[in-house]
C-alpha cells in the first residue's frame, strides 16, 4: 500500500472518530447563540393582542419578555389600571420560567412554602411561553380582562399572529 493511501486512510479514521466522541467540556465553545425575536416581532405580538382584547371591548396591559427575562415590549391601554402593567410582566415571566400556559399551573403550587410563593411569580391565567424550532424564545402575559381566561386569550391571538414568521425564521 502506498504511503499516500495509508495516511489517507489513518487521516479518514480518525476524523471518524473525532466527529464521533463528544466533546469535552474543554473543547466547548466559549460562547452559546440564543435565539431571540427581533423587536419587530416582539412589537408585532403585543400589538396583535392589545387589537385582539379591544375586539372584545377590553383594555388591558401586555408584556413580552425575552429569553432572559427582560421585558422587551410593554404595552398598557388606555383604560388599563396601572397594576396591570405588573401583572402581565409576572405572567409573562412565570410562562417563560415554566415554558407552560400559567393557566395550566393555576392549581400546582398549593403548599404554604412551595415554588408558587415565590415573589414575582403568578399562577394565574393569561401568560404563554413563546416558542419556535422546539426552542422557548420568551413569554407574554396580559392583564387586564375581567377573567383569565380572556387574557389567555388575547394573549394566544397575539401569538397566532407571529407563528407562521417564526416558524419561517432561521429555527
Amino acid at each position: 500500500m502506498n504511503k499516500n493511501k495509508l495516511f489517507g486512510i489513518t487521516l479518514a479514521g480518525a476524523l471518524a472518530l473525532g466527529a464521533a466522541a463528544p466533546a469535552s467540556a474543554e473543547d466547548a465553545a466559549p460562547i452559546v447563540n440564543i435565539k431571540r425575536l427581533s423587536m419587530e416581532m416582539a412589537l408585532k405580538l403585543a400589538q396583535a393582542t392589545i387589537a385582539q382584547c379591544r375586539k372584545e371591548g377590553v383594555q388591558i396591559a401586555v408584556t413580552v419578555m425575552d429569553r432572559g427575562g427582560h421585558p422587551q415590549v410593554v404595552l398598557r391601554d388606555v383604560l388599563a389600571p396601572d397594576l396591570t402593567l405588573l401583572i402581565s410582566r409576572q405572567k409573562a415571566y412565570t410562562a417563560l420560567s415554566f415554558n407552560s400556559a400559567t393557566s395550566a399551573m393555576e392549581n400546582r403550587f398549593t403548599a404554604p412554602f412551595s415554588v408558587g410563593k415565590v415573589e414575582g411569580l403568578v399562577f394565574s391565567a393569561g401568560g404563554l411561553p413563546i416558542t419556535a424550532g422546539g426552542m422557548i424564545l420568551g413569554g407574554v402575559g396580559v392583564s387586564g380582562a375581567p377573567s383569565g381566561e380572556q387574557d389567555e386569550r388575547c394573549a394566544r391571538t397575539g401569538l397566532e399572529s407571529i407563528t407562521a414568521d417564526l416558524e419561517m425564521g432561521a429555527f
